[in-house]
């Protein structure tokens, strides 16, 4: 594959004078085609990437390779390169070593610093970051901005709880329950506005959440948990227990690749949506209502497939897990799902029996499998998401991004493992109009590999501040980042 190289630097600590229009004052090429699929060393901010079904290979299962990063310390006075305009300092952690893939097991040990394996990060009402630290069991609270740039306090909220990860604010504006996602479980904790530690015991209200999955690292715990706009449903991600199991054939799949909705007070409601191999970041679009999901796709299909999407999520929609990809692409290793199975039938209320799948009668859905909006890089592990406000919006202070990033979205890429060449390792940009995408996606913050392909950095959640700002967490250096606009 022939690929475009493009090399710039940027200088992240300075600031800029620019013109009135910030993406009038910037060069952005539009990769398609070949050229779209770049690996991390022609990730550069102000690149933007357009990928279509079209432009996707064919299988080729011989082209897998298992490519997992050693991570590196970061190198001294190495710092995430965002676009000119934006400045980046460190907002807390980095007092640790690097996280190694190999030490995030079921029971971590704590670190000796800040953060042992931060991940998910959500704003309250009040400007306040809640952040979970999923390795140790704890919500963190990270308030202000001192005159060093880092956080002024720190606290931890909560602890003994088991790998929270979604966070949700209930009622959204005026909360009394923060709802913690939790491997197996959902949990709420009582809350009010300011509040720095929690005042009671978690209840637990959803007992029964399928848990982790038998893959590397034990992978697909994330539970995300997030309420429609109304408030009235809260939708909760489930990845998948594997990497492509027919879930007709392993009943171990039952509920999962899905995303599940409730009461808020816990009971189960039905299936939303399905198909989705694994949901990890949720956030409902403040113009439209709709779910979106940031999502992991399926391995070992090629070193530019399956692409992983950020996308919208209709109630009652298929994105085709295991059986099909991108709108109908059938996968080669399953036959067509059962007409009596959870892919024709996604409210089942229980798995199909052994007897039940060897005999069943095969049904082709693939008309039935929604594209996603936006197609990423094959294997960037694409994590938390946000939609960014408008100024007039929950963000409105003296740091809010330029005009041509209200409504957007951003998008933690935690990077690639089964590529030859590493792709992801940096947070994206989803450009929006009205809601709604036109499958373009930019380089926003990258830097998190160094020259010679030593990664330091991976991010995995994004949130914006009151004053508009953006923290970005970095669970490979165990460290959350402060992205400032500061080119008036």
């Amino acid at each position: 594959m022939k690929l475009l190289r493009i090399t710039v630097s940027f200088a992240c600590s300075a600031v800029f004078l620019l013109p009135a229009s910030w993406m009038q004052a910037q060069s952005k090429p539009l990769l398609t085609g070949d050229a779209a699929f770049t690996d991390w060393n022609q990730q550069t901010p102000g690149v933007r990437h357009k990928i279509t079904v079209a432009d996707l290979r064919q299988p080729k299962q011989e082209e897998s390779v298992m490519n997992f990063p050693t991570v590196i310390s970061r190198p001294k006075d190495a710092l995430p390169i965002a676009p000119l305009g934006f400045k980046v300092t460190l907002y807390a952690g980095g007092d640790n070593g690097p996280l190694q893939r190999y030490q995030v097991t079921e029971h971590m040990l704590p670190a000796s610093g800040s953060f042992t394996q931060p991940r998910i990060v959500r704003t309250a009402p009040n400007g306040d970051l809640f952040l979970a630290d999923s390795g140790v069991g704890a919500i963190d609270v990270l308030r202000g901005v001192g005159p060093d740039g880092k956080f002024q306090q720190f606290e931890h909220f909560a602890t003994g709880l088991d790998h929270p990860f979604g966070i949700a604010f209930y009622p959204a504006d005026n909360p009394r329950y923060i709802y913690v996602g939790n491997a197996t479980t959902v949990v709420r904790l009582p809350y009010h506005n300011g509040d720095l530690h929690v005042s009671g015991p978690p209840e637990t209200i959803v007992p029964d959440i399928p848990g982790f999955a038998q893959l590397a690292g034990g992978g697909h715990w994330t539970r995300d948990v997030t309420f429609t706009k109304d408030g009235k449903h809260l939708l909760v991600s489930v990845g998948s227990g594997s990497n492509v199991d027919d879930p007709d054939t392993h009943p171990s799949e039952f509920h999962r690749a899905d995303v599940l909705e409730y009461t808020p007070d816990g009971k189960f409601e039905k299936v939303y949506a399905h198909g989705i191999r694994n949901c990890v970041g949720e956030a409902v679009n403040p113009i439209t209502g709709e779910l979106w999901c940031s999502t992991n796709e399926r391995d070992q299909l090629g070193n530019h497939l399956v692409p992983d999407y950020v996308t919208s999520v209709p109630e009652g929609s298929f994105f085709g897990w295991p059986w099909y990809y991108m709108g109908g692409k059938r996968d080669p290793r399953l036959t067509d799902p059962c007409a009596e199975g959870t892919g024709a039938n996604p409210q089942l209320t229980s798995p199909l029996t052994k007897e039940q799948a060897a005999n069943c009668k095969r049904v082709d859905l693939s008309s039935k499998v929604r594209t996603p909006d936006v197609l990423v890089q094959p294997h960037m592990a694409s994590l938390e998401m946000l939609f960014y406000p408008s100024k007039t919006g929950s963000a409105g202070g003296e740091h809010i991004f330029p005009k041509e990033f209200e409504g957007g979205i951003f998008a933690a890429e935690h990077g690639s493992w089964n590529r030859a060449n590493r792709s992801g390792y940096e947070v994206i940009f989803i450009p929006m109009r009205d809601g709604h995408a036109s499958g373009e996606y930019d380089d926003f913050l990258t830097g998190f590999v160094t020259k010679d392909g030593g990664v330091w950095g991976r991010p995995v959640g994004v949130a914006v501040g009151k004053d508009g700002s953006l923290f970005v967490v970095d669970d490979g250096s165990r460290t959350v980042w402060h992205v400032e606009w500061v080119g008036k």
